[in-house]
């Protein structure tokens, strides 16, 4: 079991760093676009490619966000409750939130594999096939979808979630 529990840790953990990567990729884009338009040249797609940086970089950190508690969620009522419906409550939205993302998952999944099939390519300067950048929104919903998963397996068989505290929240708290 601690195989698995490394496992995820290790997905979660990973697909955080490729968010930064993308994020890191981002910059590189704009800051080589500028160059260039200072030169005179041109960087076809360059906004393009930013954007799919953008998009992959969102899916990426879903999951490492999720376990860091740097989601939006609606704590007021969770600790408002006592144990005993704040597990009812919390099985209830991990439960809601993991269909969800596996429906979507499901769904994005097809959604790439249509876009390869029909052999879509960007109708912008860099003509890049489509289903490379839509299947990281594949990647990151399954491991967002996993995430939440894994936090409804331990709210039902340990009694409490997986999320841990952000490190600025506590240190906004003092």
């Amino acid at each position: 079991m601690t195989l698995i529990r490394r496992s995820l840790d290790f997905l979660y953990a990973a697909s955080g760093v490729l968010a930064a990567l993308c994020l890191i990729a981002i910059l590189g884009l704009i800051v080589a676009q500028m160059v260039a338009r200072w030169t005179g040249e041109i960087f076809p797609g360059a906004a393009n490619y930013a954007g799919y940086a953008m998009a992959a970089a969102s899916f990426l950190a879903f999951a490492n966000a999720l376990n860091h508690s740097a989601h939006i969620r609606v704590s007021i009522l969770l600790n408002a409750v006592q144990s005993g419906p704040k597990r009812l409550l919390e099985i209830w939205c991990f439960g809601l939130g993991a269909l969800i993302a596996w429906y979507f998952t499901y769904y994005a999944y097809w959604f790439v594999y249509w876009s390869w099939k029909f052999n879509e390519i960007s109708q912008a300067q860099d003509a890049i096939k489509l289903w490379i950048p839509q299947s990281v929104m594949v990647v990151g919903g399954a491991i967002l979808a996993i995430a939440l998963t894994d936090n409804l397996l331990s709210v039902l068989f340990r009694g409490h979630h997986r999320m841990t505290r952000a490190s600025l929240d506590e240190n906004m708290a003092e």
